[in-house]
């Protein structure tokens, strides 16, 4: 550009600003940057505040403060105005300062909701931004509006006005509010090699923002309806958070990345896999048989378990599964285990690598635990098929299985609801996932179903299987009067755990110890069962042809399988639970396999008496997946929860 003269390079910007605006009135729109004045005309502005100078990214500057100097630009800031105008003059000379020695007065603008309207130096910035520059130091008052929780926009500013206060960084971003805080998060964490002139705040934007902006704009950012803040949070939870960026080493697994990002934000069909004889249906496509076998005589997989297979039930009941899979499918599995897996980080990683490098075809992570190391493992390698054992995710390079939890913790519950005198049951969970609240709920409408006195108090672990948070979370439900409870982790040893590897049971409580006393019921999972239907779909070719699995009718699939697939059931004690209630819940459960009956028909309020599900409704699938309240009876509200 610095070849043609100030004269041509005004006629390339008022022709781009000319374009611009057509564009936009073709659609209906005002094809003038937009003023400050008149979006603000029914706002509320509650404080004014100096900011002093400060680098303002050029791409945040959009718009002016009158409504009469907007009418001088297109939206991109090109100028619109003919030759024959002081307007145009004064575009030259900057044009020809920024040429020869740059452009070096600051401008003067108002900052709101994080986006730069300027009342002074509108042609500086136009002919910045004609040339591609990054920024500009300008002068700025904050205009903060008055907080509007019904409005996201003003919740998502005033989180951003948290980290800037910290941070001093303008340049990012985010479409959701709580983004802002789990990045500070990070930051607290991040200690790079600073120069004498840095802090790691300006080193991150420097050094990490800039770079990885550069290279999301270069591979279609722009086209994906997410900030580019939300695009470096996502790759941060996999990766971290470099020191810095170089295109040459982060280049694949930007390319992971974005095929991640483009997967969710396309919003297809997900196909959520509740039955497992539709796996092996011809039109069916599955996450599985992308990895096709035909020559292969032995399959190789690798479970990973987050304990010891002896002081864990949960990893104890998915070894029952592996040994199963062994059993059935003798020499054409080969298997193996890792226990004691750490839940993330470096070694987590290598683990998971040392898996893959050692050629095994199929990789089960089997606690919620490992979603962000499987997923960056996985993407590192795409020729080996991995699973997580977690509530529905939609991953593109990471399969999903769990089961219906909510069906035996609903049968479970008419149980606890039967036999508690007290008429308050305790629970113990980990956090307030979807999945746990759901099952959550099952549970409470379960027990209020045969007892509508029955409450349900939640104590929460915020831990994944820990037996210590469990025992505490257990004496602080106990402390508060509950009679049973349907705990996370077994307290003390039983018979049955050997059998079926169940972790949790429901278990009324010792008045005077405090410990379980009887063992009632809990849900079991049939591990084996899981597995051998996962396996045999890889080993069948469900698919067809690689042609098949990669054309257009590709789809997730997401196993969520119930009670009538064989993968879960409940157990309880015929000595202990009362044969009426025995045959109460042998009749649910029929209803539950045969289809009859959903524990989660309506009608049903929430826990503030509000109606969410109607009178004979069932919600669909994705609203069980997606469910974020909870149930009359259920008392959650506790300082873990909030």
């Amino acid at each position: 550009m610095k070849e043609m003269s100030a004269d041509m390079h005004y006629s390339s910007a008022k022709k781009l600003g000319i374009r611009e605006y057509n564009r936009s009135a073709s659609k209906g729109q005002s094809g003038h940057l937009p003023s400050l004045e008149g979006i603000l005309k029914n706002t509320e502005i509650v404080s004014e505040v100096e900011l002093g100078i400060v680098e303002i990214p050029l791409k945040k500057i959009v718009g002016t403060y009158t409504i009469l100097r907007s009418r001088s630009f297109a939206k991109n800031f090109m100028p619109l105005l003919p030759e024959d105008t002081e307007f145009y003059q004064k575009w030259k000379s900057l044009c020809e300062a920024h040429l020869n020695e740059g452009i070096k007065h600051s401008i003067k603008v108002y900052e709101y909701l994080n986006w730069f309207y300027v009342v002074e130096g509108n042609k500086r910035v136009s002919v910045l931004k004609y040339f591609d520059a990054h920024s500009i130091f300008g002068s700025v008052t904050r205009l903060i509006p008055k907080m509007d929780e019904n409005d996201p926009d003003i919740c998502i500013y005033y989180e951003f006005l948290k980290f800037n206060k910290i941070t001093k960084i303008f340049s990012i971003y985010f479409s959701k509010p709580e983004s802002f805080d789990r990045l500070l998060k990070k930051l607290d964490n991040y200690n790079p090699a600073l120069s004498p002139v840095e802090n790691k705040y300006t080193h991150f934007e420097i050094y990490v923002y800039k770079p990885f902006r550069e290279l999301y704009k270069d591979l279609g950012g722009d086209k994906l309806p997410l900030t580019t803040g939300d695009a470096l949070l996502e790759f941060i939870k996999i990766y971290g958070i470099p020191e810095e960026i170089d295109d040459k080493t982060i280049l694949s697994k930007m390319k992971a990345l974005m095929t991640e990002l483009e997967y969710k934000n396309k919003n297809p069909e997900i196909d959520i896999q509740t039955d497992p004889v539709k796996v092996s249906s011809p039109g069916v496509i599955s996450t599985l048989t992308s990895l096709v076998l035909p020559r292969k005589k032995t399959l190789k997989a690798a479970f990973v378990y987050s304990r010891t297979i002896e002081t864990s039930g949960w990893s104890y009941a998915h070894d029952i599964g592996r040994k199963y899979v062994e059993k059935v499918l003798d020499g054409q599995v080969e298997t193996s285990f890792v226990e004691n897996v750490p839940s993330e980080g470096d070694k987590a990683y290598n683990i998971l690598q040392g898996l893959a490098d050692a050629g095994n075809d199929l990789i089960f992570t089997t606690s919620p635990i490992f979603k962000k190391v499987t997923l960056k493992c996985a993407m590192n390698n795409p020729l080996v098929k991995f699973f997580n054992c977690s509530e529905y995710q939609p991953y593109l390079h990471v399969g999903n299985y769990f089961g219906r939890t909510y069906e035996p913790r609903f049968l479970t519950g008419i149980i606890a609801g039967a036999m508690t005198k007290s008429n308050v049951i305790g629970y113990v969970a980990s956090s307030p996932a979807h999945e746990v609240i759901s099952s959550i709920n099952a549970f409470t409408i379960g027990a209020r179903l045969v007892n509508p006195y029955a409450k349900v108090k939640v104590s929460w672990t915020n831990e994944w299987s820990n037996p210590n948070k469990s025992l505490q979370a257990c004496e602080s439900l106990v402390n508060s009067g509950v009679d049973m409870i349907s705990n996370q982790n077994l307290l003390t040893p039983h018979p049955i755990t050997k059998q079926y590897g169940i972790y949790s049971m429901l278990s009324s409580i010792d008045s005077k110890t405090g410990l379980p006393d009887k063992y009632l019921a809990a849900p079991i999972w049939n591990w084996g069962i899981f597995y051998e239907k996962i396996i045999r779909s890889v080993l069948s070719d469900t698919a067809g042809t690689l042609n098949d699995i990669f054309g257009n009718d590709y789809k997730m699939i997401n196993f969520w399988w119930g009670i009538a697939s064989g993968v879960l059931d409940i157990y309880y004690s015929q000595d202990l639970v009362p044969d009426e209630t025995q045959k109460l819940v042998n009749v649910m459960r029929k209803m539950i396999v045969s289809g009859v009956f959903h524990p989660f028909t309506g009608p049903i309020c929430d826990n503030e008496g509000t109606l969410i599900i109607e009178k004979d409704e069932i919600p669909a699938h994705q609203q069980i997946l997606s469910m974020n309240w909870f149930a009359e009876g259920v008392d959650a509200v506790t300082a873990s929860n909030k």
